[in-house]
């Protein structure tokens, strides 16, 4: 705050800070639940309907979800801004939660995919949708720590869910891990009636077409995509590539990765608020492109440690600087399209990493694989720079990406 240039009397109230609005509105913590609703719901059976399907429908049930997924973040902005925000989320949930009540109905393998296309396109809605609306109830300039904030609410949920799905799945059977999933995404529905209702925003809507074509969304979606590609390869691979009798090491490692990733977010976020989320762009994709390195040594538990923790510190940069950059370079009517796109990178970037990995892991191993991935990366650099330079620029009107007019409609 400003001091006031007239001495304060007892006639002079205080001035109250206007420089920081307050981040935990109601709206907000509103929104927070069915975020975790969505969250628990999906990862509370993503390895559990797999093993379900037993070893020759896993593929397919885990195919049929992420396509569906895919397929309805490409869609989500237009039914989006043809529906408003409430109404694709409640659809979202819905899909998400209801067909996962009827799952184990059948042990058929069309039916599992049925049930998992249904729920793909769920998901995708829910982070479609949500993402907008989360981004419109984010004062502007807490915009970083803001979305840190939504990534730990959301993260969470999903680390807790993730194994606690499996573990009940072998202690109480499929069918009540399946109900819970379909509870929990249900039961979020009711707080999407407190969320703001649909409202005409500024600006000229913002299309995937015209998105895919606008330099300066795509860069940072390509820079984060890369981080997303060495990540998804961490997970999907590092219990394969450390040495046998190293299962404590990969635990903790598959510990530490998403906890620094998590801690760095969030202070990547309070940094970009200050100082801007451009410059961080860079240095998230360095270090983890550092840590894939690193990583390589697998026969070294220090070596595996520190490198997935270097790795989960440039994918926590990437993600919040990537987001908010994105998100202050279209207008209010473009985050449902910045939301989807981001997330079309995220999910592309883990699965296109987990195929050319085993493809480059079976002649050469994964620990040089490991290392070819970390050589490789710095490809993205390119994007980086350009959209550093780009944003060294001088300023443009709010709303309209550097050099351009704002997107329009596809």
């Amino acid at each position: 705050m400003t001091p006031s240039s007239t001495p304060r009397t007892s006639r002079t109230p205080p001035r109250r800070s206007v420089g920081r609005p307050p981040l935990l509105t109601r709206p907000l913590m509103l929104r927070f639940v069915s975020m975790i609703g969505a969250s628990v719901s999906f990862f509370l059976l993503l390895s559990v309907v797999p093993a379900y399907a037993t070893a020759s429908g896993a593929g397919f049930a885990t195919g049929a979800l992420m396509l569906s997924t895919v397929l309805g973040e490409l869609a989500g902005p237009r039914l989006v801004g043809r529906y408003g925000h409430r109404a694709a989320l409640t659809a979202g949930l819905v899909l998400l939660g209801a067909p996962a009540l009827v799952l184990t109905l059948s042990h058929s393998l069309a039916w599992i995919v049925l049930v998992c296309l249904v729920r793909g396109l769920g998901f995708a809605l829910t982070l479609v949708a949500g993402g907008a609306l989360t981004a419109s109830l984010i004062p502007a300039g807490r915009r970083g720590e803001g979305l840190a904030l939504v990534g730990v609410v959301s993260g969470v949920p999903s680390l807790i869910a993730l194994p606690l799905g499996v573990w009940l799945a072998g202690r109480v059977g499929f069918t009540p891990v399946a109900l819970a999933a379909g509870v929990a995404a249900l039961a979020a529905v009711a707080s999407v009636a407190g969320l703001p209702g649909r409202e005409r925003a500024p600006g000229e809507p913002v299309g995937m077409v015209a998105a895919l074509r606008t330099g300066a969304l795509v860069r940072p979606a390509v820079v984060f995509a890369t981080t997303a590609l060495a990540t998804g390869i961490i997970v999907t691979f590092l219990p394969l590539a450390v040495p046998a009798g190293s299962s404590g090491v990969v635990a903790v490692a598959l510990f530490v990765q998403p906890a620094a990733s998590t801690a760095a977010r969030w202070a990547a976020g309070r940094y970009g608020d200050r100082r801007g989320p451009a410059g961080l762009v860079l240095p998230g994709l360095l270090l983890s492109a550092a840590g894939m390195l690193i990583t390589a040594f697998t026969g070294s538990a220090a070596a595996v440690l520190t490198g997935v923790a270097v790795l989960g510190t440039g994918f926590g940069i990437a993600q919040n600087a990537t987001l908010s950059l994105m998100y202050a370079r279209v207008p209010a009517s473009g985050y449902g399209t910045v939301s989807a796109l981001w997330n079309l990178a995220y999910d592309g970037g883990m699965g296109v990493g987990a195929l050319g990995f085993g493809l480059l892991a079976a002649p050469a191993g994964p620990a040089a694989a490991f290392a070819a991935t970390g050589v490789l990366m710095p490809a993205a650099l390119v994007p980086a720079l350009r959209d550093r330079a780009a944003a060294a620029t001088p300023p443009v009107p709010a709303g309209c990406p550097a050099k351009r007019p704002a997107p329009t409609a596809d």
